[in-house]
């Protein structure tokens, strides 16, 4: 379903250059729930805007469902992007809309017309339990809820693949449970394939099947989530598992 190839990402320029990724390659298989992990600047948030072009690579290749869509533009770019759905760390809800004009929102920019995408709207709310608040704004929901809406609204342009950035790092534990067993519930009924990006471990045990560990922009390990975290083979698998050992 996901192919990365060599992917690099560097920012500024000069003394102030920062490369971001280096020569990152890892393939997500159709219908699997797929982690990222790594510390604060590993670039994980970096590689996960990569895949939908939100930054868009200085070298490497991105390939989705086969197909090389690095260089699109304009309307193929767009058309690519109808099919990755991404829910983000901190919401990104329009406040000036209610959850239920969040989630037609993607739909509106599309053309769908408005009693279409109402009712669609509505039938998403109701799939991640939130019908009975359509008509609340942003801040009258909680966090728990408003990353419901988020991914509500992912799922409007009926994509297939979901990326999520942090997706539960605003949440506390009880909601994160719950969020987990939505993803979860997506993935099983839906058939998604899921790209999720976290520093949290307990997160990526709780739902992924396979697990890249970045550090410094590279690849360090990667394989199924109990054997990289059960008999880590690198410095930075042994350094993530230690340090969630300590926070336990």
């Amino acid at each position: 379903m996901l192919r990365l190839e060599s992917v690099e990402k560097t920012y500024g320029r000069g003394a102030n250059q920062v490369q971001a990724l280096r020569g990152v390659s890892l393939d997500v298989m159709p219908g699997e729930i797929f982690g990222i992990i790594g510390l604060s600047g590993a670039g994980k948030s970096t590689l996960i805007r990569c895949i939908n072009l939100l930054e868009r690579p200085q070298a490497g290749r991105v390939y989705i469902d086969g197909v090389d869509v690095t260089d699109y533009k304009g309307r193929a770019l767009r058309t690519m992007r109808r099919h990755i759905g991404m829910v983000f760390q901190h919401f990104n809800l329009l406040t000036n809309r209610t959850a239920l004009a969040n989630v037609t929102f993607p739909m509106e920019i599309v053309g769908i017309p408005r009693l279409a995408r109402e009712r669609r709207g509505l039938e998403l709310l109701e799939f991640v339990g939130l019908r009975q608040k359509a008509h609340r704004y942003p801040a009258e929901l909680s966090g728990g809820e408003k990353q419901r809406v988020g991914i509500a609204r992912a799922l409007a342009t009926e994509p297939r693949i979901l990326l999520c950035d942090e997706p539960t790092s605003a949440l506390d534990p009880e909601t994160t449970a719950a969020f987990l067993n939505l993803l979860k519930d997506i993935n099983r009924r839906l058939g998604l394939t899921i790209v999720m990006v976290t520093h949290q471990m307990h997160v990526v045990r709780a739902v992924c099947g396979r697990v890249a560990v970045l550090d410094q922009g590279r690849v360090a390990e990667m394989g199924p989530v109990a054997q990289v975290f059960g008999a880590p083979q690198t410095e930075a698998a042994r350094r993530l598992v230690k340090e969630a050992a300590v926070g336990a």
